[in-house]
């Protein structure tokens, strides 16, 4: 599955902030070219405007509510509740997930752990331990690790520059943002991709139509 990342949109402590209205946008506009995963958290203080932008393509008739997957901190109490479907953690390695299906009493095993996944940093052991305990992984990062200076070296790579994938979308015929979700697709993982670009959203759902797989990619 790949689904739509709002948690870009927004950058608190530095001070960086998308108006509303584009973050209530870029959401409709996902929702419009076909996705029905919207990650969010609420550090990243959108959860009102995407909130907004889900109701409002329900009201429309787009979706239903039971259509839409909708990623933030949930609890035990909210699933008693029913208000939350299921479930998930965020950042989890091995241990710490053992940890928690380990826990005495469990009543909700975690349905999906979110991690930075992609290209350059594949969890291989880590999707195949979430694999054995039927954990569906979800990446973040999808397309490359947000190049924030105060969280990433500036002279590291871009994944999307890289030569691999650029050679592997002309095979294609796709851009290098399709190959690396594909990649992820192909190994059974949830890829969340981030755009506000109404090009890039719509381009991003079209990997479920690449017929071929990317088999070069290990």
């Amino acid at each position: 599955m790949i689904s739509c990342d709002c948690n870009h949109l927004t950058y608190p402590e530095q001070n960086v902030t998308i108006p509303n209205s584009k973050t209530i946008e870029a959401t409709k506009i996902a929702i419009e070219a076909g996705f029905h995963h919207i990650d969010c958290a609420y550090f990243y203080q959108v959860e009102e405007e995407v909130g907004l932008a889900i109701r409002s393509k329900i009201a429309d008739g787009t979706v239903k509510r039971e259509d839409i997957f909708y990623t933030t901190k949930a609890m035990e109490k909210c699933k008693d509740a029913g208000l939350a479907k299921s479930i998930g953690v965020s950042n989890f390695n091995r241990r710490q997930l053992e940890m928690i299906l380990n826990k005495p009493g469990l009543r909700y095993k975690p349905v999906c752990n979110q991690v930075e996944c992609h290209v350059y940093h594949n969890q291989k052991k880590l999707l195949d331990f979430c694999k054995s305990k039927d954990i569906v992984l979800v990446a973040y990062g999808a397309l490359g690790t947000q190049r924030i200076k105060k969280w990433v070296d500036q002279s590291s790579p871009v994944l999307l520059d890289d030569p691999v994938l650029g050679d592997l979308a002309k095979k294609h015929k796709r851009s290098p943002a399709l190959i690396a979700l594909r990649y992820q697709l192909q190994r059974g993982v949830v890829a969340l991709a981030q755009s506000l670009k109404e090009n890039e959203i719509k381009e991003n759902i079209q990997v479920y139509r690449m017929a071929v797989g990317i088999g070069v990619l290990k």
